[in-house]
């Protein structure tokens, strides 16, 4: 069974996420530390739960969420997994990230792209990939269905939906995305956003007025 810890990062207050399971193999997902403290809380919880980190997965590429990538991929040489289309936008990162006033090294670009349906496996553990585009271009959500959850980055959250007025994002794509890929889980699915708290499809799909 999969454990989930989550931290808030940065100021944007972005999630990341590390998942590991009970062979102590872990992901971490969207690392988002923009600080020394910062990274010391994610080292800090590894070594203490005594974690083998073996990759670094990413929802989508936009500022708030690759803060720490450089960090990462560095203290634990992991490779770095996103979809394709997210190509832009790490490139164009440190211009975007001084638009909100951060200054910030050139990203690292992904060593392997994930697709729609990939089923990505660490330890005992398997997640779904689910393209869920709209937010940006290359957005993706990972469904674990033992675990009864989904990280859903910025496409869904608790009582509404992503921002759509960044480059490449759509409106209506991004409604296409959540109805076709995320309302048709389970009511159950607990969904972990970029920021804020969980929610559930169940209640988005009843309560979120961007569906309704």
């Amino acid at each position: 069974m999969i454990n989930i810890k989550s931290f808030i990062f940065n100021d944007f207050q972005e999630n990341t996420f590390i998942l590991s399971d009970e062979t102590k193999e872990c992901i971490i997902i969207d690392p988002g530390m923009s600080s020394s403290t910062e990274e010391e809380i994610i080292d800090n919880y590894i070594k203490e739960n005594k974690l083998k980190p073996v990759a670094m997965i990413n929802t989508h590429c936009h500022v708030d969420h690759i803060l720490g990538c450089n960090i990462v991929k560095r203290k634990y040489s992991l490779p770095f997994y996103t979809h394709e289309e997210e190509i832009p936008l790490l490139e164009h990162a440190p211009e975007m990230g001084s638009i909100f006033g951060i200054e910030m090294e050139s990203p690292p670009i992904p060593d392997k792209f994930l697709k729609n349906n990939d089923v990505f496996i660490f330890g005992n553990s398997e997640i779904i990939i689910y393209h869920v585009p709209g937010h940006s271009p290359g957005s993706l959500a990972f469904h674990n269905i033992p675990g009864e959850f989904v990280i859903t980055g910025d496409v869904l959250f608790n009582g509404s939906i992503g921002r759509t007025d960044l480059p490449g994002g759509d409106y209506n794509t991004l409604l296409n995305s959540i109805r076709n890929k995320l309302m048709v889980l389970p009511r159950q699915t607990t969904a972990f956003p970029g920021h804020g708290d969980s929610t559930t499809i169940g209640k988005e799909y009843d309560t979120n007025p961007f569906l309704i």
